[in-house]
């Protein structure tokens, strides 16, 4: 085990081009997928948690059942989508970053639009009411929501940023682990274990989690502050 360290370690800091190549990969996909899905994720979630329409409580319900999909299943779907007898193949995305960021954004969209929601509907029962006595409209009231969760959002990004990098089984399915193209930190981790390369495997783990953790604790941070 120690020896499998020190060799990790040795790699980490020997400054290798492909070990570069694939963080760089990694980060790429994990930033361009959970800034997509903050995009499309949000919105949703604060229409949901201002308005009050009938059926309100089954699409929460919907939502929260989203956020648990199956990483493996939402990857098969995807690729049956996007594969040469598929109605998206002609695009010729399969097996590209493309579609590996196509696949986390599906996954991490309904973790964005979920979490927004619960944290907008806490703060909107502050001010919801007094803004419906003003008569403001849907544009003022969403406005003033984004003000005021404003750091709650960036620790949704950054969980969201967190769980692009941490996946595994969609990006393989969809993305084919292919070297100079479409390997990443994951699923070199576990070609790496699975053909015995354990020096290799464990450096990448080591900045995977650096990486992780990080981006964790300034989330934690930040939402310990807005508790306060």
């Amino acid at each position: 085990m120690g020896t499998t360290l020190t060799s990790a370690f040795k790699l980490i800091f020997s400054g290798s081009d492909m070990l570069t190549e694939i963080v760089l990969t990694t980060l790429k996909m994990a930033f361009s997928s959970s800034l997509l899905a903050l995009l499309l994720g949000v919105p949703i979630g604060l229409l949901i948690a201002i308005s009050n329409f009938k059926g309100k409580d089954a699409v929460v319900m919907l939502l929260r059942t989203f956020m648990g999909f199956p990483p493996v299943v939402a990857g098969i779907v995807i690729y049956v989508l996007f594969s040469g007898t598929g109605p998206f193949g002609k695009l010729g995305l399969i097996y590209s970053v493309e579609l590996m960021i196509i696949a986390q954004v599906v996954l991490i969209t309904p973790i964005v639009a979920g979490m927004t929601e619960s944290s907008a509907s806490a703060i909107c029962q502050r001010f919801l009411d007094t803004a419906k006595g003003l008569k403001l409209g849907y544009g003022k009231v969403l406005a003033l929501t984004v003000i005021e969760c404003r750091y709650q959002l960036i620790a949704v990004y950054l969980f969201a940023f967190a769980r692009a990098m941490s996946e595994v089984g969609a990006v393989q399915i969809v993305g084919g682990n292919i070297l100079h193209k479409t390997r990443v930190m994951t699923t070199t981790i576990a070609l790496n274990y699975n053909t015995g390369e354990f020096s290799y495997a464990v450096a990448l783990g080591v900045v995977l989690m650096l990486i992780v953790v990080a981006v964790n604790l300034i989330a934690s941070l930040l939402q310990k502050g807005t508790n306060k």
